[in-house]
Protein backbone atom coordinates (compact mmCIF):
# COMPACT_ATOMS: atom_id res chain seq x y z
CA UNK A 1 0.00 0.00 0.00
CA UNK A 2 1.29 3.38 -0.81
CA UNK A 3 1.72 5.91 2.00
CA UNK A 4 1.48 10.00 2.39
CA UNK A 5 2.23 12.24 4.68
CA UNK A 6 -0.86 14.57 6.33
CA UNK A 7 -0.88 17.99 6.63
CA UNK A 8 -2.76 19.92 8.87
CA UNK A 9 -5.23 22.22 7.36
CA UNK A 10 -8.44 24.43 7.87
CA UNK A 11 -12.11 24.27 7.26
CA UNK A 12 -12.99 26.83 4.22
CA UNK A 13 -15.00 29.88 5.43
CA UNK A 14 -18.68 30.12 5.10
CA UNK A 15 -19.80 33.10 3.14
CA UNK A 16 -19.84 36.65 5.43
CA UNK A 17 -22.91 36.87 6.52
CA UNK A 18 -25.57 39.41 4.32
CA UNK A 19 -23.97 37.30 1.48
CA UNK A 20 -25.68 35.93 -1.31
CA UNK A 21 -24.49 34.40 -4.49
CA UNK A 22 -27.41 35.83 -6.39
CA UNK A 23 -26.74 38.92 -6.13
CA UNK A 24 -23.08 39.64 -6.41
CA UNK A 25 -22.33 38.89 -10.23
CA UNK A 26 -23.23 37.46 -13.32
CA UNK A 27 -25.52 34.24 -13.61
CA UNK A 28 -23.92 30.89 -12.34
CA UNK A 29 -24.88 29.53 -15.30
CA UNK A 30 -22.73 31.78 -17.57
CA UNK A 31 -19.87 31.76 -15.41
CA UNK A 32 -20.01 27.89 -15.47
CA UNK A 33 -20.58 27.97 -19.13
CA UNK A 34 -17.85 30.63 -20.22
CA UNK A 35 -15.20 28.49 -18.83
CA UNK A 36 -15.82 25.73 -20.90
CA UNK A 37 -15.99 27.84 -23.67
CA UNK A 38 -12.02 28.95 -23.14
CA UNK A 39 -8.90 27.21 -24.13
CA UNK A 40 -5.87 26.42 -22.02
CA UNK A 41 -2.75 28.20 -22.62
CA UNK A 42 0.80 26.47 -22.86
CA UNK A 43 2.65 24.43 -20.45
CA UNK A 44 5.88 25.65 -18.53
CA UNK A 45 6.68 26.17 -15.06
CA UNK A 46 4.06 26.37 -12.74
CA UNK A 47 1.69 29.42 -12.69
CA UNK A 48 -1.52 30.12 -13.86
CA UNK A 49 -1.47 30.11 -17.55
CA UNK A 50 -4.70 31.02 -18.99
CA UNK A 51 -5.81 33.80 -16.11
CA UNK A 52 -9.62 34.06 -17.50
CA UNK A 53 -10.11 30.28 -17.94
CA UNK A 54 -8.71 29.87 -14.52
CA UNK A 55 -10.98 32.35 -13.19
CA UNK A 56 -14.42 30.63 -14.52
CA UNK A 57 -13.30 27.84 -12.97
CA UNK A 58 -12.28 29.61 -9.66
CA UNK A 59 -16.07 31.12 -9.61
CA UNK A 60 -17.75 27.68 -10.54
CA UNK A 61 -15.80 25.92 -7.60
CA UNK A 62 -17.07 28.92 -5.30
CA UNK A 63 -20.67 27.93 -7.07
CA UNK A 64 -20.06 24.12 -5.99
CA UNK A 65 -18.67 24.41 -2.62
CA UNK A 66 -21.88 26.90 -1.82
CA UNK A 67 -24.44 25.19 -3.57
CA UNK A 68 -23.55 21.46 -1.60
CA UNK A 69 -21.53 22.81 1.42
CA UNK A 70 -19.00 21.59 2.74
CA UNK A 71 -18.28 17.91 4.76
CA UNK A 72 -14.36 19.59 5.22
CA UNK A 73 -13.69 17.34 8.30
CA UNK A 74 -9.87 18.80 9.10
CA UNK A 75 -8.11 14.92 8.90
CA UNK A 76 -10.19 14.01 6.51
CA UNK A 77 -9.16 17.11 3.95
CA UNK A 78 -5.64 17.11 4.79
CA UNK A 79 -5.62 13.23 4.07
CA UNK A 80 -7.33 13.68 0.12
CA UNK A 81 -5.18 16.86 -0.45
CA UNK A 82 -1.68 15.53 1.12
CA UNK A 83 -2.00 12.06 -1.62
CA UNK A 84 -3.73 14.46 -4.18
CA UNK A 85 -0.98 17.07 -4.29
CA UNK A 86 1.83 13.92 -4.15
CA UNK A 87 0.02 12.47 -6.73
CA UNK A 88 0.01 16.12 -8.97
CA UNK A 89 3.33 16.98 -8.27
CA UNK A 90 3.98 13.64 -11.10
CA UNK A 91 2.23 14.87 -13.05
CA UNK A 92 4.52 17.51 -14.72
CA UNK A 93 1.55 19.38 -15.10
CA UNK A 94 2.57 23.24 -14.40
CA UNK A 95 -0.37 25.49 -16.49
CA UNK A 96 -2.86 25.75 -13.31
CA UNK A 97 -2.17 24.83 -9.74
CA UNK A 98 -4.24 22.52 -8.40
CA UNK A 99 -6.89 22.50 -5.39
CA UNK A 100 -8.42 19.74 -3.67
CA UNK A 101 -12.34 20.35 -1.94
CA UNK A 102 -14.29 17.81 -0.06
CA UNK A 103 -18.18 18.50 -0.64
CA UNK A 104 -21.35 17.44 1.25
CA UNK A 105 -23.28 15.18 -1.34
CA UNK A 106 -24.03 11.60 0.34
CA UNK A 107 -23.47 10.31 -3.41
CA UNK A 108 -20.10 8.59 -3.82
CA UNK A 109 -18.71 10.80 -6.58
CA UNK A 110 -15.32 13.00 -7.52
CA UNK A 111 -15.28 15.41 -10.08
CA UNK A 112 -12.68 17.88 -12.04
CA UNK A 113 -12.82 22.15 -13.43
CA UNK A 114 -10.32 22.69 -16.21
CA UNK A 115 -8.69 24.92 -13.93
CA UNK A 116 -7.39 22.00 -11.04
CA UNK A 117 -10.28 22.10 -9.03
CA UNK A 118 -10.65 18.62 -7.90
CA UNK A 119 -13.97 17.78 -5.86
CA UNK A 120 -14.63 14.55 -3.51
CA UNK A 121 -18.08 13.96 -2.20
CA UNK A 122 -18.68 12.57 1.81
CA UNK A 123 -20.51 9.85 0.27
CA UNK A 124 -16.83 8.57 -1.73
CA UNK A 125 -15.06 8.68 1.71
CA UNK A 126 -17.73 6.97 3.38
CA UNK A 127 -17.14 3.58 1.02
CA UNK A 128 -13.53 3.52 3.11
CA UNK A 129 -11.26 4.06 0.16
CA UNK A 130 -7.62 3.01 1.21
CA UNK A 131 -4.42 5.46 0.42
CA UNK A 132 -4.16 3.59 -2.98
CA UNK A 133 -7.79 3.62 -4.26
CA UNK A 134 -7.35 7.12 -3.10
CA UNK A 135 -4.78 8.07 -5.28
CA UNK A 136 -5.84 6.16 -8.08
CA UNK A 137 -9.10 8.39 -7.75
CA UNK A 138 -7.36 11.60 -7.43
CA UNK A 139 -5.17 10.75 -10.34
CA UNK A 140 -8.22 9.90 -12.86
CA UNK A 141 -9.77 13.40 -11.75
CA UNK A 142 -6.07 15.00 -12.24
CA UNK A 143 -6.06 13.70 -15.57
CA UNK A 144 -9.05 15.09 -16.63
CA UNK A 145 -7.34 18.58 -15.88
CA UNK A 146 -3.95 17.57 -17.32
CA UNK A 147 -5.96 15.84 -20.27
CA UNK A 148 -8.12 19.36 -20.93
CA UNK A 149 -10.76 16.85 -20.97
CA UNK A 150 -13.49 19.84 -19.70
CA UNK A 151 -12.33 22.06 -22.68
CA UNK A 152 -12.81 19.42 -25.17
CA UNK A 153 -16.08 17.67 -24.13
CA UNK A 154 -18.61 20.14 -24.30
CA UNK A 155 -20.86 20.98 -27.66
CA UNK A 156 -21.34 25.01 -28.73
CA UNK A 157 -25.32 23.45 -28.91
CA UNK A 158 -25.58 22.59 -25.17
CA UNK A 159 -24.08 25.78 -24.14
CA UNK A 160 -25.53 27.96 -25.71
CA UNK A 161 -29.01 26.01 -24.64
CA UNK A 162 -27.93 26.12 -20.96
CA UNK A 163 -26.94 30.56 -21.76
CA UNK A 164 -30.85 30.51 -23.19
CA UNK A 165 -31.97 28.80 -20.03
CA UNK A 166 -29.91 30.88 -17.78
CA UNK A 167 -31.79 34.54 -19.62
CA UNK A 168 -35.14 32.63 -19.53
CA UNK A 169 -34.67 32.36 -15.66
CA UNK A 170 -33.31 35.38 -15.08
CA UNK A 171 -36.50 36.86 -16.74
CA UNK A 172 -38.70 34.97 -14.75
CA UNK A 173 -37.55 35.32 -11.30
CA UNK A 174 -37.00 39.13 -12.24
CA UNK A 175 -40.93 39.02 -13.04
CA UNK A 176 -41.36 38.04 -9.23
CA UNK A 177 -39.10 41.11 -8.02
CA UNK A 178 -41.35 43.94 -7.31
CA UNK A 179 -40.69 47.47 -5.29
CA UNK A 180 -42.86 45.86 -2.61
CA UNK A 181 -40.05 43.48 -1.87
CA UNK A 182 -36.79 45.37 -1.24
CA UNK A 183 -33.45 44.58 -0.48
CA UNK A 184 -33.35 42.68 2.85
CA UNK A 185 -30.48 42.12 5.38
CA UNK A 186 -28.90 39.52 3.83
CA UNK A 187 -28.65 41.01 0.39
CA UNK A 188 -31.54 39.60 -1.36
CA UNK A 189 -32.69 42.17 -4.25
CA UNK A 190 -36.78 42.07 -4.56
CA UNK A 191 -38.29 38.88 -3.48
CA UNK A 192 -36.44 36.56 -1.15
CA UNK A 193 -38.67 33.96 -2.54
CA UNK A 194 -37.79 34.19 -6.39
CA UNK A 195 -34.21 35.07 -5.33
CA UNK A 196 -34.14 31.44 -3.56
CA UNK A 197 -35.27 29.96 -6.52
CA UNK A 198 -32.46 31.23 -9.18
CA UNK A 199 -29.93 30.79 -6.76
CA UNK A 200 -30.86 27.20 -6.02
CA UNK A 201 -32.97 25.95 -9.00
CA UNK A 202 -30.81 27.24 -11.64
CA UNK A 203 -27.13 26.72 -10.21
CA UNK A 204 -28.45 22.78 -9.74
CA UNK A 205 -29.79 22.49 -12.85
CA UNK A 206 -25.97 24.02 -14.40
CA UNK A 207 -24.07 22.37 -11.71
CA UNK A 208 -25.46 19.09 -12.29
CA UNK A 209 -24.68 19.47 -15.90
CA UNK A 210 -21.87 21.16 -16.29
CA UNK A 211 -19.92 20.25 -13.31
CA UNK A 212 -21.00 15.93 -13.01
CA UNK A 213 -21.51 15.91 -16.82
CA UNK A 214 -20.08 12.27 -17.78
CA UNK A 215 -16.87 11.74 -19.76
CA UNK A 216 -17.38 10.26 -23.16
CA UNK A 217 -16.16 6.96 -23.15
CA UNK A 218 -12.25 8.00 -24.54
CA UNK A 219 -12.01 10.28 -22.07
CA UNK A 220 -12.92 7.75 -19.15
CA UNK A 221 -10.14 5.54 -20.53
CA UNK A 222 -7.71 8.12 -21.14
CA UNK A 223 -8.35 9.42 -17.87
CA UNK A 224 -7.92 5.74 -16.49
CA UNK A 225 -4.30 5.31 -18.51
CA UNK A 226 -2.87 8.65 -16.73
CA UNK A 227 -4.44 8.52 -13.39
CA UNK A 228 -3.11 4.81 -12.74
CA UNK A 229 0.54 5.87 -13.71
CA UNK A 230 0.38 8.81 -11.39
CA UNK A 231 -0.73 7.01 -8.82
CA UNK A 232 2.63 4.68 -9.13
CA UNK A 233 4.84 7.21 -9.77
CA UNK A 234 3.83 8.45 -6.47
CA UNK A 235 4.80 5.66 -4.44
CA UNK A 236 0.82 4.17 -4.78
CA UNK A 237 -0.24 0.73 -5.67
CA UNK A 238 -1.74 0.90 -8.97
CA UNK A 239 -3.92 -1.96 -8.63
CA UNK A 240 -5.97 0.52 -6.13
CA UNK A 241 -7.71 1.29 -9.52
CA UNK A 242 -9.19 -2.22 -9.43
CA UNK A 243 -10.00 -2.24 -5.88
CA UNK A 244 -11.73 1.02 -5.77
CA UNK A 245 -13.99 -0.69 -8.97
CA UNK A 246 -14.71 -3.74 -6.77
CA UNK A 247 -15.45 -1.99 -3.96
CA UNK A 248 -18.15 0.40 -6.16
CA UNK A 249 -19.57 -2.86 -7.50
CA UNK A 250 -20.02 -3.97 -4.24
CA UNK A 251 -21.28 -0.18 -2.41
CA UNK A 252 -23.00 1.19 -5.05
CA UNK A 253 -26.06 0.72 -7.17
CA UNK A 254 -25.01 0.35 -10.98
CA UNK A 255 -27.98 2.66 -12.08
CA UNK A 256 -26.70 5.28 -14.51
CA UNK A 257 -28.49 7.98 -12.50
CA UNK A 258 -26.79 7.43 -9.26
CA UNK A 259 -23.20 8.84 -8.04
CA UNK A 260 -20.38 8.01 -9.53
CA UNK A 261 -21.88 5.79 -12.26
CA UNK A 262 -23.79 8.87 -13.80
CA UNK A 263 -20.63 10.87 -14.31
CA UNK A 264 -18.18 7.85 -14.79
CA UNK A 265 -19.72 5.34 -16.79
CA UNK A 266 -19.09 1.59 -15.78
CA UNK A 267 -17.91 -0.90 -17.52
CA UNK A 268 -16.52 -4.46 -17.52
CA UNK A 269 -13.99 -3.68 -19.61
CA UNK A 270 -12.85 -0.58 -17.79
CA UNK A 271 -12.34 -2.66 -15.00
CA UNK A 272 -10.54 -5.50 -17.01
CA UNK A 273 -7.95 -2.99 -18.21
CA UNK A 274 -7.72 -1.44 -14.87
CA UNK A 275 -6.23 -4.78 -13.24
CA UNK A 276 -4.36 -5.67 -16.20
CA UNK A 277 -2.55 -2.07 -16.16
CA UNK A 278 -2.25 -2.81 -12.72
CA UNK A 279 0.18 -5.64 -13.39
CA UNK A 280 2.24 -3.81 -15.79
CA UNK A 281 2.93 -0.90 -13.55
CA UNK A 282 5.99 -0.27 -11.11
CA UNK A 283 5.18 1.45 -7.91
CA UNK A 284 7.93 4.28 -8.11
CA UNK A 285 10.00 5.88 -5.35
CA UNK A 286 7.65 9.30 -5.20
CA UNK A 287 9.93 12.50 -5.36
CA UNK A 288 9.27 14.99 -2.31
CA UNK A 289 5.83 16.97 -3.17
CA UNK A 290 6.57 20.16 -0.38
CA UNK A 291 8.23 22.38 -2.78
CA UNK A 292 5.44 21.63 -5.26
CA UNK A 293 2.77 22.40 -2.89
CA UNK A 294 4.29 25.37 -1.76
CA UNK A 295 4.79 26.65 -5.38
CA UNK A 296 1.06 26.20 -5.80
CA UNK A 297 0.49 27.86 -2.29
CA UNK A 298 2.48 31.09 -3.65
CA UNK A 299 0.12 30.96 -7.11
CA UNK A 300 -3.21 30.77 -5.55
CA UNK A 301 -1.86 33.90 -3.29
CA UNK A 302 -0.41 35.88 -6.02
CA UNK A 303 -3.85 35.30 -7.74
CA UNK A 304 -5.47 36.49 -4.47
CA UNK A 305 -3.86 39.46 -4.26
CA UNK A 306 -4.49 41.46 -7.55
CA UNK A 307 -6.04 44.56 -7.55
CA UNK A 308 -8.95 43.52 -9.66
CA UNK A 309 -9.88 40.09 -7.91
CA UNK A 310 -13.42 39.83 -6.21
CA UNK A 311 -13.53 40.61 -2.36
CA UNK A 312 -15.78 37.73 -1.83
CA UNK A 313 -13.55 35.48 -3.67
CA UNK A 314 -10.20 36.02 -1.45
CA UNK A 315 -11.30 34.05 1.70
CA UNK A 316 -12.32 30.85 -1.01
CA UNK A 317 -8.79 31.40 -2.43
CA UNK A 318 -7.07 31.75 0.48
CA UNK A 319 -8.68 28.82 1.86
CA UNK A 320 -7.34 26.59 -0.93
CA UNK A 321 -3.65 28.27 -0.61
CA UNK A 322 -3.24 26.97 3.17
CA UNK A 323 -4.78 23.56 2.14
CA UNK A 324 -2.11 23.55 -1.07
CA UNK A 325 0.69 23.94 1.99
CA UNK A 326 -0.78 24.02 5.96
CA UNK A 327 2.72 25.63 6.96
CA UNK A 328 5.11 27.96 7.20
CA UNK A 329 5.04 31.86 7.57
CA UNK A 330 2.38 31.95 4.62
CA UNK A 331 0.17 29.21 6.47
CA UNK A 332 0.36 30.80 9.56
CA UNK A 333 -1.01 34.46 8.07
CA UNK A 334 -4.05 32.80 6.30
CA UNK A 335 -4.82 30.80 8.89
CA UNK A 336 -4.28 34.53 11.73
CA UNK A 337 -6.63 36.18 8.59
CA UNK A 338 -9.26 33.80 8.83
CA UNK A 339 -9.58 33.92 12.31
CA UNK A 340 -9.47 37.46 12.31
CA UNK A 341 -12.55 37.53 9.92
CA UNK A 342 -14.64 35.78 11.81
CA UNK A 343 -13.81 37.38 14.85
CA UNK A 344 -14.94 40.42 13.11
CA UNK A 345 -18.55 39.29 12.71
CA UNK A 346 -18.46 37.86 16.13
CA UNK A 347 -17.17 41.08 17.64
CA UNK A 348 -19.85 43.23 15.44
CA UNK A 349 -22.60 42.50 17.33
CA UNK A 350 -23.59 43.33 20.74
CA UNK A 351 -22.06 41.77 23.93
CA UNK A 352 -24.27 39.03 24.52
CA UNK A 353 -25.27 38.47 21.04
CA UNK A 354 -21.37 37.01 20.94
CA UNK A 355 -20.43 33.10 20.23
CA UNK A 356 -17.29 33.67 21.96
CA UNK A 357 -17.58 29.73 22.07
CA UNK A 358 -17.49 29.10 18.24
CA UNK A 359 -14.31 31.32 18.12
CA UNK A 360 -12.77 29.41 20.55
CA UNK A 361 -13.87 26.24 18.88
CA UNK A 362 -12.15 28.02 15.84
CA UNK A 363 -9.06 29.14 17.73
CA UNK A 364 -8.51 25.43 18.96
CA UNK A 365 -8.24 23.51 16.07
CA UNK A 366 -5.89 25.87 14.44
CA UNK A 367 -3.66 25.36 17.59
CA UNK A 368 -4.00 21.68 16.98
CA UNK A 369 -3.23 21.60 13.49
CA UNK A 370 -0.13 23.69 14.14
CA UNK A 371 0.92 21.77 16.86
CA UNK A 372 0.85 18.94 15.05
CA UNK A 373 2.77 20.23 12.29
CA UNK A 374 5.56 22.36 13.66
CA UNK A 375 5.60 22.33 17.63
CA UNK A 376 8.23 24.27 17.83
CA UNK A 377 6.16 27.32 16.31
CA UNK A 378 5.67 30.41 18.30
CA UNK A 379 2.69 31.15 16.55
CA UNK A 380 1.27 28.04 18.70
CA UNK A 381 1.70 30.70 21.66
CA UNK A 382 0.32 33.62 19.69
CA UNK A 383 -2.88 31.63 19.27
CA UNK A 384 -3.09 30.19 22.80
CA UNK A 385 -2.99 33.84 24.08
CA UNK A 386 -5.62 35.48 21.68
CA UNK A 387 -7.93 32.17 22.74
CA UNK A 388 -6.97 32.54 26.47
CA UNK A 389 -8.37 36.25 25.91
CA UNK A 390 -11.34 35.92 24.13
CA UNK A 391 -12.23 33.04 27.00
CA UNK A 392 -11.33 35.60 29.62
CA UNK A 393 -13.86 37.83 27.66
CA UNK A 394 -16.50 35.69 27.55
CA UNK A 395 -16.32 34.63 30.98
CA UNK A 396 -16.46 38.52 32.32
CA UNK A 397 -20.05 38.45 30.44
CA UNK A 398 -21.16 35.42 32.49
CA UNK A 399 -22.97 37.51 35.08
CA UNK A 400 -24.86 39.71 32.77
CA UNK A 401 -26.06 36.84 30.78
CA UNK A 402 -27.27 35.02 33.56
CA UNK A 403 -29.32 37.59 35.10
CA UNK A 404 -31.09 37.59 31.66
CA UNK A 405 -31.67 33.93 31.32
CA UNK A 406 -32.90 34.62 35.01
CA UNK A 407 -35.22 37.83 34.33
CA UNK A 408 -36.82 35.58 31.32
CA UNK A 409 -36.93 38.15 29.04
CA UNK A 410 -35.08 36.99 25.62
CA UNK A 411 -35.14 35.45 22.65
CA UNK A 412 -34.38 31.84 20.85
CA UNK A 413 -30.66 33.31 19.75
CA UNK A 414 -30.15 34.33 23.20
CA UNK A 415 -30.40 30.79 24.38
CA UNK A 416 -28.35 29.09 21.26
CA UNK A 417 -25.05 31.69 22.07
CA UNK A 418 -25.65 30.97 25.67
CA UNK A 419 -25.18 27.16 25.58
CA UNK A 420 -22.21 27.54 23.17
CA UNK A 421 -20.30 30.02 25.61
CA UNK A 422 -21.18 28.17 28.67
CA UNK A 423 -21.81 24.56 27.81
CA UNK A 424 -20.54 23.28 31.24
CA UNK A 425 -23.03 25.93 33.50
CA UNK A 426 -25.23 24.87 36.09
CA UNK A 427 -28.24 26.10 34.30
CA UNK A 428 -27.37 24.10 31.12
CA UNK A 429 -30.31 21.51 31.92
CA UNK A 430 -32.87 24.58 32.00
CA UNK A 431 -31.29 26.22 29.54
CA UNK A 432 -31.57 23.81 27.22
CA UNK A 433 -35.01 22.40 27.97
CA UNK A 434 -35.98 25.76 27.28
CA UNK A 435 -34.53 25.70 23.88
CA UNK A 436 -36.05 22.59 23.26
CA UNK A 437 -39.69 24.24 23.75
CA UNK A 438 -38.93 27.19 21.38
CA UNK A 439 -37.76 24.53 18.91
CA UNK A 440 -40.60 22.46 19.17
CA UNK A 441 -42.98 25.85 19.10
CA UNK A 442 -40.73 26.59 16.13
CA UNK A 443 -41.78 23.26 14.27
CA UNK A 444 -37.87 22.54 14.57
CA UNK A 445 -38.60 19.04 15.63
CA UNK A 446 -34.82 18.01 14.98
CA UNK A 447 -33.42 20.55 16.98
CA UNK A 448 -35.79 20.19 20.18
CA UNK A 449 -35.06 16.74 19.89
CA UNK A 450 -31.44 17.38 20.08
CA UNK A 451 -31.55 20.09 22.76
CA UNK A 452 -34.11 17.71 24.74
CA UNK A 453 -31.51 15.14 24.91
CA UNK A 454 -28.88 17.36 25.90
CA UNK A 455 -30.71 18.68 28.89
CA UNK A 456 -31.10 14.90 29.91
CA UNK A 457 -27.30 14.06 29.73
CA UNK A 458 -26.34 16.84 31.31
CA UNK A 459 -28.30 16.30 34.46
CA UNK A 460 -30.95 13.30 34.09
CA UNK A 461 -32.45 13.46 37.74
CA UNK A 462 -33.07 16.97 37.58
CA UNK A 463 -36.84 18.86 37.43
CA UNK A 464 -35.12 19.87 33.82
CA UNK A 465 -33.81 16.75 33.10
CA UNK A 466 -37.05 14.93 34.07
CA UNK A 467 -39.44 17.41 32.18
CA UNK A 468 -36.91 16.96 28.69
CA UNK A 469 -37.37 13.35 28.89
CA UNK A 470 -41.42 14.04 28.97
CA UNK A 471 -41.06 16.13 26.62
CA UNK A 472 -39.45 13.36 24.52
CA UNK A 473 -41.91 10.43 25.64
CA UNK A 474 -45.12 13.99 23.31
CA UNK A 475 -43.18 14.15 21.38
CA UNK A 476 -42.01 10.88 19.89
CA UNK A 477 -45.40 9.39 18.80
CA UNK A 478 -45.99 11.99 16.69
CA UNK A 479 -42.67 13.04 15.19
CA UNK A 480 -42.54 13.00 11.92
CA UNK A 481 -38.65 14.25 11.16
CA UNK A 482 -36.68 11.02 10.35
CA UNK A 483 -33.63 12.41 11.26
CA UNK A 484 -34.86 13.44 14.70
CA UNK A 485 -36.70 10.06 15.67
CA UNK A 486 -32.96 8.34 14.34
CA UNK A 487 -31.27 10.51 16.61
CA UNK A 488 -33.72 9.82 19.53
CA UNK A 489 -33.22 6.16 18.75
CA UNK A 490 -30.15 6.40 18.92
CA UNK A 491 -28.64 8.56 21.80
CA UNK A 492 -31.28 8.01 24.16
CA UNK A 493 -31.08 5.64 27.47
CA UNK A 494 -34.26 5.20 28.10
CA UNK A 495 -35.85 1.62 26.32
CA UNK A 496 -39.25 2.09 26.29
CA UNK A 497 -38.50 5.76 24.57
CA UNK A 498 -36.27 4.29 21.93
CA UNK A 499 -38.53 1.51 21.21
CA UNK A 500 -41.33 4.14 20.66
CA UNK A 501 -38.90 5.98 18.52
CA UNK A 502 -37.96 2.78 16.40
CA UNK A 503 -41.74 2.23 16.38
CA UNK A 504 -42.68 5.76 14.75
CA UNK A 505 -39.78 5.76 12.53
CA UNK A 506 -40.81 2.96 10.89
CA UNK A 507 -44.10 3.86 10.34
CA UNK A 508 -43.31 7.14 8.89
CA UNK A 509 -40.43 6.27 6.82
CA UNK A 510 -42.56 4.83 3.68
CA UNK A 511 -45.20 7.80 4.74
CA UNK A 512 -43.59 11.23 4.82
CA UNK A 513 -44.56 13.98 2.68
CA UNK A 514 -41.97 16.63 3.79
CA UNK A 515 -39.01 16.07 0.80
CA UNK A 516 -36.97 17.85 3.18
CA UNK A 517 -37.34 15.15 6.03
CA UNK A 518 -36.21 12.45 3.81
CA UNK A 519 -32.99 14.29 1.76
CA UNK A 520 -32.02 15.08 5.48
CA UNK A 521 -32.02 11.18 6.89
CA UNK A 522 -30.63 10.49 3.46
CA UNK A 523 -27.85 13.20 3.96
CA UNK A 524 -27.24 11.95 7.80
CA UNK A 525 -27.99 8.23 7.47
CA UNK A 526 -27.07 6.78 4.09
CA UNK A 527 -27.08 3.20 5.24
CA UNK A 528 -30.00 3.61 7.62
CA UNK A 529 -31.90 0.22 8.19
CA UNK A 530 -34.50 2.63 6.32
CA UNK A 531 -32.81 4.40 3.82
CA UNK A 532 -34.50 2.30 1.26
CA UNK A 533 -37.77 3.04 2.27
CA UNK A 534 -36.67 6.32 2.47
CA UNK A 535 -35.55 6.54 -0.87
CA UNK A 536 -38.69 5.28 -2.69
CA UNK A 537 -40.60 7.73 -0.63
CA UNK A 538 -38.70 10.72 -1.75
CA UNK A 539 -38.53 8.97 -5.44
CA UNK A 540 -42.30 9.48 -5.02
CA UNK A 541 -42.83 12.58 -3.34
CA UNK A 542 -40.48 14.09 -6.39
CA UNK A 543 -42.44 12.46 -8.88
CA UNK A 544 -45.67 14.18 -7.82
CA UNK A 545 -43.35 17.45 -7.73
CA UNK A 546 -42.29 16.92 -11.23
CA UNK A 547 -46.26 16.80 -12.38
CA UNK A 548 -47.38 19.80 -10.58
CA UNK A 549 -43.86 21.21 -12.54
CA UNK A 550 -45.51 20.19 -15.37
CA UNK A 551 -49.19 21.98 -14.99
CA UNK A 552 -47.72 24.97 -13.39
CA UNK A 553 -45.82 25.70 -16.63
CA UNK A 554 -48.99 24.64 -18.83
CA UNK A 555 -50.65 27.62 -16.72
CA UNK A 556 -47.96 29.67 -17.20
CA UNK A 557 -46.53 30.33 -13.62
CA UNK A 558 -43.07 29.98 -14.04
CA UNK A 559 -42.44 30.83 -10.47
CA UNK A 560 -44.62 28.59 -8.92
CA UNK A 561 -42.72 25.89 -11.46
CA UNK A 562 -39.77 27.53 -10.83
CA UNK A 563 -40.27 26.97 -6.91
CA UNK A 564 -41.31 22.95 -7.43
CA UNK A 565 -37.67 22.35 -9.54
CA UNK A 566 -35.59 24.06 -6.86
CA UNK A 567 -36.96 21.57 -4.04
CA UNK A 568 -36.51 18.45 -6.30
CA UNK A 569 -32.61 19.75 -7.79
CA UNK A 570 -31.58 20.24 -4.19
CA UNK A 571 -33.77 17.57 -2.45
CA UNK A 572 -34.24 14.27 -4.03
CA UNK A 573 -31.30 14.86 -7.20
CA UNK A 574 -30.60 11.46 -7.91
CA UNK A 575 -34.26 11.09 -8.64
CA UNK A 576 -36.23 10.28 -11.76
CA UNK A 577 -37.88 13.33 -11.35
CA UNK A 578 -34.23 15.43 -11.36
CA UNK A 579 -33.28 13.80 -13.92
CA UNK A 580 -36.31 14.09 -16.61
CA UNK A 581 -35.66 18.16 -15.56
CA UNK A 582 -32.35 18.24 -16.99
CA UNK A 583 -32.84 16.33 -20.09
CA UNK A 584 -35.41 19.02 -20.63
CA UNK A 585 -32.94 21.92 -19.95
CA UNK A 586 -29.75 20.37 -21.56
CA UNK A 587 -30.16 18.80 -25.48
CA UNK A 588 -27.54 17.34 -26.96
CA UNK A 589 -26.30 17.79 -30.32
Amino acid sequence: MGSAWYNGTMRLPSPPQGHRTATRRRPVMQSIALLLLLSLGTAGAQTISNVKLFGKSLEAAFEAYEHFGSSAEPAELERVAAIGYLVAAHSDFREFPFSFYLIDMPEPNAFALPGGHIFITRGMLGLGLDDDMLACLLGHEIAHVTERHGTRMQKRAILLNILSQAALIGVLVGADDSPENPRDPYGYTGSRKGSLVQGTAAAGMVLSELLLRSHSRDFEDEADVVGQRLAAAAGFDPHGAHKLWELMNKRIPQAKTYGYWRTHPFSDRRMRAAEARGDELKIQEPKPAEDYRAISQKVLLEYAEQDNREVELRPFLEASALTAWPQGPRAERLRLASLERRSRVVMEKNPLDRDYGDLVRAYRAEIEAVRRLTPESAFVATLESEMTALREESEALYPQALAVWKEGIYQTPFLETFLSNYPTAEVVPEVALTLGNAYSRLGRQADGVRQYLRAVEANPQSEAGQQALAGLRNLAPVLDDLAALQELRDNIDDDALGTLAATRLAKVAGTYDNLEYGATYLRRYPEGEHAETVRNRLEALAQNLYGEVVLYQGLGDHVKALDRIQKILTLAPDSAAAESLRESTVYDA
